[in-house]
């Protein structure tokens, strides 16, 4: 659940899981899998940022060793990219 604003000022909690989509023109607009809108203060950005965060809270929650895990394939991962396809001057 993530805590948004109203236009009006009103506190909203909302499943975000229920989000199809959302709209930056020009006040957010989101869209519900029902078809219904919200109209909410916070940007598009502001959204996503809440969304991930509350996701991954969720998954932290649910597994905890998860995370640790992840990190170190991911460590583990790029450790073994970098070897494969050294980095040149010209690359970003």
């Amino acid at each position: 659940m993530i805590d948004l604003t109203r236009l009006n000022g009103h506190r909203l909690i909302l499943n975000c899981d229920l989000i199809r989509f959302a709209e930056p023109a020009p006040d957010t607009t989101i869209t519900l899998v029902t078809g219904e809108k919200l109209i909410v203060r916070e940007s598009c950005d502001e959204l996503i940022a809440r969304m991930l965060a509350w996701r991954g809270s969720v998954l932290r929650t649910a597994w905890p060793d998860a995370a640790s895990a992840l990190f170190a394939k991911t460590d583990d991962l790029a450790h073994k990219h970098a070897h494969a396809h050294p980095k040149h001057d010209s690359d970003c």
